[in-house]
């Protein structure tokens, strides 16, 4: 199985799934020069965000931590420890705030 993000040009193959482990992150380069941060969480679920930290501008969602508030997963930045839900990237610490999401499947290899 692959994990695979919805950009402009269609459907990108980041990863085998098998590649990713709960509760870490590892970052994509998507074709127009952006970054993903790509996650399974511990139910097998992938998740997709921007990578960039809004608060530093630094390209380090990815490394963050994952975790669950109110039933809600979020990864939290390494560096200022803002949360960001892994669904909507609202920030969960300044509503304000948001960060990019990415449709994610999953689909066989042939």
């Amino acid at each position: 199985m692959t994990v695979e993000l919805r950009v402009a040009e269609g459907w990108l193959t980041v990863c085998e799934l098998s590649a990713l482990v709960p509760g870490r992150g590892v970052a994509a380069l998507l074709p127009d020069g952006s970054q993903a941060a790509v996650f399974v969480d511990r139910s097998g679920r992938p998740w997709a965000i921007g990578n960039q930290d809004p608060f530093t501008g630094a390209h380090v969602l990815s490394r963050g931590l994952v975790g669950c508030a109110a039933g809600r997963p979020f990864v939290a930045s390494p560096l200022l420890k803002q949360r960001f839900d892994l669904e909507s990237g609202r920030c969960l610490d300044d509503e304000g705030v948001t960060v990019r999401t990415y449709p994610v499947r999953t689909a066989a290899t042939s």
